[in-house]
């Protein structure tokens, strides 16, 4: 069997808005340095905007070996020809293997536009990626050093291995937050490469005379103490004890894709594959039956306590400690333990 061992950097498009780094590429890092050193490349960050330089330090501080800086005032705003006219063109001259995007509103417009451009593959939303090799019973080739492009499947059903042995690079969108943040190291050193912004001939079909923003009203990924409701829960006016529950633990109020749908609470809590992946150190779903694609969100929680009146429901199966009960007695009785001084590791010991 023919060996095919190709060599090139690993790539993070490190998406900003206004001059300020979004949370995915950094979170990224932690798994492009693994990728990286599995390899034996460098790490290398893809920098584009206006005014962007001092944020070349913050990405080599988490990981970055590489910057590959391009500055220009038209790209200010973020417009998918013109950063994927720049893009395509980096990748035409450095060559890299594997390109990483995150799987935000930005990463998802851009990423197949740049695959489209290169015809190469691309496989969006992965919870994971390790490196392996595939061995092609038809050619006899064996590819050695493959991205593994692992995500969910048919509903979350399965959990689908994609590899791209012949055309690169090798692109993925990760979902924000399934990769762990690692630590800035502010010792470490890199290598800013500067790249001119070649946009002569590149018309740019829109002319932005101002952009709003709205912040999230719910930091998720940052709470300690997440209380959460789905379908079960019954209405938004039932919401209402996990709100007073959330405030009385110092936590935050989440919800399922079902709960959303039904509009019993706004989609900036939403939970889940299709809302925000969180690790608290306390999750407490409230009326969640526990499907795959919530469970896919939030696993990983340090310690899952669940209420439900159903004792077969899914979510039973990942909970470290179980209620099976009516949330409307369950809850307001937590609630006056908590305020009564009892500790909810005490309360959870004697719930299971």
């Amino acid at each position: 069997m023919i060996e095919v061992n190709r060599k090139g950097e690993v790539w993070i498009f490190a998406e900003q808005e206004d001059g300020k780094l979004s949370d995915v590429p950094l979170e990224l890092m932690s798994k492009g340095q693994e990728l990286a050193c599995t390899l034996g490349v460098p790490l290398a960050a893809v920098l584009l905007g206006r005014n962007v330089a001092p944020l070349a330090s913050k990405l080599i501080a988490h990981g970055a070996d590489k910057v590959y800086l391009v500055e220009d005032d038209r790209l200010g705003h973020y417009q998918a020809r013109g950063y994927c006219h720049l893009i395509c063109r980096l990748i035409e001259q450095y060559k890299p293997q594997v390109c990483l995007y995150g799987a935000t509103p930005i990463g998802r417009d851009l990423a197949p536009t740049v695959a489209s451009a290169m015809k190469c593959g691309l496989t969006a939303d992965c919870t994971d990626l390790q490196i392996g090799g595939h061995g092609d019973p038809v050619t006899k080739v064996e590819h050695k050093n493959l991205l593994f492009q692992i995500r969910p499947a048919f509903g979350g059903n399965i959990i689908a291995t994609i590899v791209n042995p012949s055309r690169w690079p090798q692109m993925a969108t990760v979902r924000e937050g399934v990769m762990h943040m690692p630590a800035a190291d502010a010792s470490r050193k890199g290598e800013i490469i500067r790249v001119k912004a070649d946009l002569d001939g590149v018309t740019l079909p829109l002319t932005i005379e101002e952009s709003h923003r709205r912040e999230k009203k719910v930091n998720l990924k940052a709470a300690r103490i997440i209380v959460a409701g789905g379908a079960g829960v019954g209405s938004r006016e039932n919401f209402r004890p996990l709100w007073d529950l959330a405030n009385a633990l110092g936590g935050a109020v989440g919800g399922s894709r079902a709960a959303v749908d039904l509009g019993f609470i706004d989609h900036d809590h939403q939970v889940g594959q299709t809302g925000t992946t969180v690790r608290p150190a306390l999750y407490i779903a409230v009326g969640i039956s526990g499907a795959v694609q919530h469970r896919a969100g939030m696993q990983e929680a340090a310690k899952i306590l669940a209420i439900n009146n159903d004792p077969d429901a899914p979510i039973f199966s990942i909970a470290h400690f179980g209620i099976v009960g009516d949330l409307n007695v369950v809850v307001p009785k937590i609630i006056k333990a908590v305020r009564g001084g009892v500790k909810i590791e005490s309360l959870a010991e004697k719930c299971k």
